[in-house]
């Protein structure tokens, strides 16, 4: 089985900055495009930002120009550095990966348990 393991999450202050982290674990094949989703109480889950394998990027309006996707194709690690952060920015964050398990066949979509950060005076 195949596991996403996500760090950094917590509070922080308005105008502050977090760095979300995720690895997967497990039989990994093939690792597609990584992405970070999040969701707020009541509403529903939406994009963040993701990065293909060939590092190609893309975020949600709200996001750009304050917090940046990269990832380590050596280590599997995609990242989110977040900064200028927002009371709006408060959510649960999701890590999410295309990826193939050795031995499964064809890639499917997988997801973190998900990390909290608030931001909050």
């Amino acid at each position: 089985q195949v596991q996403l393991v996500e760090s950094g999450g917590g509070l922080v202050q308005p105008g502050g900055s977090l760095r979300l982290s995720c690895a997967p674990s497990g039989s990994i094949f093939s690792l597609y495009t990584m992405g970070w989703y999040r969701q707020a109480p009541g509403k529903q889950r939406e994009l963040v930002a993701r990065i293909t394998i060939e590092g190609s990027t893309n975020y949600a309006d709200s996001v750009k120009g304050r917090f940046t996707i990269s990832r380590d194709n050596t280590k599997n690690t995609v990242s989110l550095q977040m900064n200028n952060l927002k009371p709006e920015d408060t959510s649960v964050y999701y890590c999410n990966a295309f990826l193939e398990v050795i031995g499964l066949g064809l890639p499917r979509d997988y997801w973190g348990q998900g990390t909290q950060v608030t931001v909050s005076a």
